[in-house]
């Protein structure tokens, strides 16, 4: 035993939100506040982009308007390999239908603290995939251009989905969420991956 786990009350220990006990009551708590911070970034660009809230997407461009979520980012990819896809998926029904459901879904389940292992897989799906869209391994354009990559490998995609699976891991959504309350519900019980 370590001299911190000495001098962890054990009250505090059978509070902590995960099972292992090296999780603190600070520790936990900094983990809810990541996931609700993190929830608000998905759920706000579901609001912005289907409500028009003027931040990135401005009214006239919304989704309830007949503006199309994809569209304006999709068909601006000038790099990477997966160029053409991202332009033939830009606008369709369908592309802007699974993202807003995926950003709605994603950024629900985080504020509330449920389904952390759906909504992180699915989080991290929909951050690789835009991670293969703004493809930062290219220093380059189409057309030549420098790309404004300032870094190869690891930008924003990739760390928010890392967090996802961080949040997801240590049971962030048993403080100040419905995680404990969800897990044990019994469709819940019989299918762990939900939790």
């Amino acid at each position: 035993m370590t001299t911190n786990q000495a001098k962890v009350p054990a009250s505090a220990l059978e509070h902590a939100a995960s099972p292992g006990p090296m999780l603190t009551t600070t520790a936990a708590r900094a983990l809810a506040v990541l996931r609700i911070a993190t929830g608000f970034v998905f759920l706000w660009a579901f609001l912005d982009k289907t409500f028009g809230l003027g931040y990135s997407t401005p009214v006239e461009r919304s989704w309830v308007n007949g503006g199309s979520p994809t569209k304006g980012f999709l068909s601006h990819v000038e790099v990477g390999p997966f160029q053409s896809i991202a332009h033939s998926m830009a606008g369709t029904w369908w592309a802007d239908t699974l993202f807003m459901a995926g950003m709605a879904a994603v950024g629900i389940a985080l504020v509330a603290g449920i389904g952390l292992r759906v909504a992180a897989a699915s989080g991290a799906l929909i951050m690789a995939m835009m991670w293969l869209a703004e493809f930062p391994l290219d220093r380059f354009t189409a057309a030549g251009e420098p790309s404004g990559s300032t870094n190869p490998i690891t930008d924003y995609h990739l760390i928010y989905a890392v967090v996802l699976v961080v949040l997801a891991a240590g049971y962030a959504g048993h403080t100040w969420g419905l995680g404990r309350i969800w897990a044990r519900l019994p469709f819940v019980q019989r299918h762990r991956w939900m939790i």
